[in-house]
């Protein structure tokens, strides 16, 4: 778990890069704690993981409904 106050949002002076070569894709993202910049780093995902994202987001903003919250099982992995 993420110490408390600790974030990452979209950096909003950076464009999404798409590489051709590789078919990466690259998500700025500026790091906050406490609402304080604290660095950038960059989301670097393969074509299967940005299509998997992009589904899972098209399904989350299809659902107004807020998402069930994980088990701690399952949100650590392990089997029940």
């Amino acid at each position: 778990m993420p110490p408390v106050g600790v974030h990452a949002s979209r950096h909003r002076n950076r464009r999404i890069a798409h590489d051709t070569t590789t078919g990466e894709t690259r998500i700025p993202l500026r790091l906050y704690r406490l609402d304080e910049p604290q660095g950038d780093v960059e989301l670097v995902l393969s074509r299967a993981e940005a299509t998997i994202l992009f589904d899972e987001l098209v399904r989350s903003l299809a659902d107004p409904r807020p998402p069930a919250a994980p088990d701690n099982d399952s949100a650590s992995g392990k089997a029940p």
